[in-house]
């Protein structure tokens, strides 16, 4: 059976280069893909490199917030919840309510003592206008009589020249003796009209006294009615409120969380009933002392969410003037002998320059990791590729001439 020479006789295989090289080293297989990976690298490298001289990053940062707790005014048992847990509120959105019986029978009772004192301010006001009209009254017949005393004054100085006039004449023998007695007793009568006039004055000028005395005890009388008034109105004001603590209300905007109160529990002013978390949130990011040389406000910062898998732009806000360790509860002593450096880490306040997605819940506590850019520039992603591509290519060729230098020896 004859053979096909083709199969038979297989060509040899190719020598290899001089120098040893193999050949696939020079092969756009090998070539291509080894570029591709070299620029992977580099760019990874270069991203490093560049976030190293111009970032400054940390994950010991969290997102923190404002948490309103939400307590009780009044005590009283609950009779309506109107929030479920992590339930979002609007502000003045009715949360709790707090059984108002109590507190409406209370505000009616004071509304009733109010309703009596401004009765007795009332009487007080038109006893004070009876005591203006006694004085006024007392005053009058106090000038009348005044005017009175004047006339009988008049009256007696008159009668009492007729009498003077009438002895001159009796001594001259010019009248009788009975027109001298009549001159006589018209003058002592002329004296006591006067006399009686003057009496007349004191005892209604004291009429006037005592009168002005009980406008006084009056107007004080009208003061204490109306302060008495003030207080009722004041209690009644205060059982009102009081009555509308029953009512518990949103104080913000936000997520209801940790609430501990159910219908039918009985609670006491002040007690912790529920929190509201509301949706403005920032970040504290607790840096190292030795990363602040160049932080400072303003300074652009991305921020990567740990729970959202994103990262947003945000800018610092603020640099807490002292270290977290001196502000906590039991700051450290460092003067005992045995110190030991220990590298301090600084809260930084950073706020989001970008709105967080309303569909996802963003609270306190949630882990995030910022990278502030402190450095005067900043490398755009395309440009590291670039780079990175260029210097891959550079390789390349390099590695190519060392190969053909090789090859060639």
């Amino acid at each position: 059976m004859n053979e096909n020479p083709s199969t038979a006789n297989p060509p040899p295989p190719a020598p290899p280069e001089s120098g040893g090289t193999p050949a696939w080293l020079k092969s756009p297989r090998f070539l291509l893909p080894a570029t591709a990976a070299l620029a992977g690298l580099l760019y990874v490298a270069l991203g490093f490199l560049a976030a190293a001289l111009t970032q400054e990053s940390t994950d010991d940062a969290f997102i923190e917030g404002h948490v309103v707790s939400v307590a009780p005014r009044v005590a009283g048992q609950v009779i309506g919840v109107h929030a479920a847990d992590n339930q979002f509120v609007h502000s003045n959105d009715l949360l709790i309510e707090i059984d108002p019986a109590t507190y409406a029978m209370t505000s009616a009772q004071k509304q009733s003592s109010a309703d009596v004192e401004e009765a007795s301010y009332k009487v007080a006001l038109a006893a004070l206008d009876l005591m203006h009209v006694k004085v006024a009254t007392a005053e009058a017949a106090a000038r009348e009589t005044r005017a009175d005393a004047d006339a009988a004054a008049a009256t007696a100085a008159r009668t009492k020249a007729d009498f003077e006039r009438t002895r001159t004449l009796r001594t001259q023998d010019t009248i009788s003796a009975q027109e001298f007695d009549s001159a006589q007793a018209a003058a002592k009568q002329a004296d006591a009209a006067l006399e009686s006039a003057r009496q007349k004055i004191i005892t209604d000028e004291s009429k006037v006294s005592e009168a002005r005395a009980q406008l006084s005890a009056t107007e004080a009388g009208v003061s204490m009615a109306l302060a008495q008034f003030r207080e009722a109105q004041t209690t009644v004001q205060s059982a009102q409120l009081d009555l509308s603590y029953t009512k518990i209300f949103a104080p913000a905007d936000g997520r209801v969380t940790r609430k501990a109160v159910e219908a039918g529990d009985y609670v006491q002013t002040g007690q912790t009933l529920l929190s509201i978390v509301p949706a403005d949130v920032w970040v504290v990011a607790n840096f190292k002392e030795s990363q602040l040389k160049h932080m400072k406000p303003g300074q652009h910062v991305i921020v990567h969410i740990d729970s959202l898998g994103r990262s947003f732009a945000a800018r610092v806000d603020s640099v807490q003037a002292g270290s977290g360790a001196r502000f906590s509860l039991l700051p450290p002593e460092n003067a005992t002998g045995n110190y030991v450096k220990v590298v301090q880490r600084v809260p930084v306040k950073i706020v989001f320059d970008e709105a967080l997605p309303a569909d996802h819940t963003v609270g306190p506590g949630l882990s995030v990791v910022p990278d502030v850019y402190v450095g005067g520039w900043s490398a755009p992603k395309w440009a590291l590729a670039l780079l990175a591509v260029a210097l891959a290519g550079a390789a390349v060729v390099g590695f190519r001439v060392i190969l053909n230098r090789k090859t060639n020896a």
